[in-house]
């Protein structure tokens, strides 16, 4: 058996899939390729087919209604596709039973047009710490340049003393040189 999934650039007889069991690969068989051509073609097919169903789905609108509509509908993003695809197409029985998961979160994606760049953005618990630690130095400055900190009555205490002993000192050298 093998592999082709559309990837440009591979060579097509490369590609192969082993079989998992235990039995071996069937050596004596010969290999048989799928070439890129009828891979193109299925998936044309599948895209195809697609369409028809989602036109069948719509009540036959798509035929019936605005060219400009259908041409829409043949251009929209895989990403739009695939999006409907996955709530359109249901495992096993989900698609009789209808069920709602209240845990269950859907993800939406966003264009960047709908972004809310000026609304309030979450933080990480380690960006609210950083900002706090910087505000907190940031008072601490403050107090300790306004002087009512421990360690700024302290240093002040200290500069006083300093100051004392430079006087003084300066004295006796203007008395030793007057006498």
């Amino acid at each position: 058996m093998c592999l082709n999934v559309g990837l440009p650039g591979l060579h097509w007889d490369l590609l192969q899939v082993k079989s998992a069991g235990r039995k071996g690969g069937h050596k004596g068989r010969a290999r048989q390729y799928t070439s890129p051509e009828e891979i193109d073609a299925q998936l044309q097919a599948e895209k195809q087919k697609a369409r028809e169903e989602e036109e069948q789905e719509e009540g036959g609108e798509g035929a019936t209604g605005d060219p400009k509509k259908e041409k829409k509908s043949l251009d929209s993003d895989e990403s739009d596709e695939d999006d409907e695809d996955y709530q359109q197409k249901r495992k096993g029985v989900e698609g009789l039973i209808d069920i709602e998961n209240p845990n269950r979160v859907i993800q939406t994606t966003k264009k960047v047009t709908q972004l809310d760049l000026d609304g309030p953005k979450e933080l990480s618990r380690r960006e609210r710490e950083e900002i706090e630690k910087q505000k907190a130095k940031e008072r601490y400055m403050k107090m300790h340049l306004a002087g009512k900190t421990e360690q700024a009555k302290a240093d002040l205490a200290r500069l006083a003393i300093i100051r004392k002993q430079r006087e003084e000192a300066a004295r006796k050298k203007e008395e030793e040189r007057k006498g």
